[in-house]
């Protein structure tokens, strides 16, 4: 495990730039490079979690977005543009859980171009159980309290409604 600093380095980034006379862009600088931190951080976090059941946090937000869906299958095109994830990373994923027995793929019924991604009586056992974890290891000790979680929603929406993400 590392060990904590003794201090903060973005704020020590931020005086560096702005000692460089980059007062603008010195604080956004650091929240962005916060924001980048924070998610590496979050992700070790999840990724440990998710270990147990051989998951890794792309292939269990598929087998997730599956369980979700109403007949436990969707086309791959499909769960690419929600995962808002290139196709490839969805057929790399797809190849993963399809040997651990979690997914099949089949033709899609009506469009020869497709493929299906059907979760599998063990794929939907492993994301309840994956999932539970997910909910008492990570997101109900998110280290956020619940004012920031709302800003936090809030905030990130916003840049990302204007990025045109959604």
């Amino acid at each position: 495990m590392n060990h904590p600093l003794s201090r903060d380095p973005i704020a020590e980034a931020q005086r560096n730039w702005e000692r460089q006379g980059w007062e603008p862009t010195a604080a956004p600088m650091a929240a962005i490079t916060a924001i980048m931190r924070t998610q590496q951080i979050l992700l070790l976090r999840i990724e440990n979690v998710l270990k147990p059941f051989g998951l890794k946090f792309a292939r269990y937000e598929l087998l997730a977005l599956l369980g979700f869906s109403k007949l436990g299958k969707l086309p791959m095109n499909k769960a690419s543009a929600l995962l808002q994830v290139h196709p490839t990373s969805v057929t790399n994923a797809v190849d993963r859980l399809e040997e651990s027995g979690f997914v099949l793929r089949s033709p899609h019924p009506t469009d020869g171009r497709a493929t299906l991604i059907e979760l599998t009586p063990a794929g939907r056992s492993v994301v309840k159980r994956a999932t539970a974890a997910l909910n008492e290891e990570i997101f109900s000790q998110s280290g956020f309290g619940t004012d920031d979680v709302h800003t936090l929603i809030d905030v990130l929406g916003r840049f990302r409604s204007h990025s045109g993400d959604f």
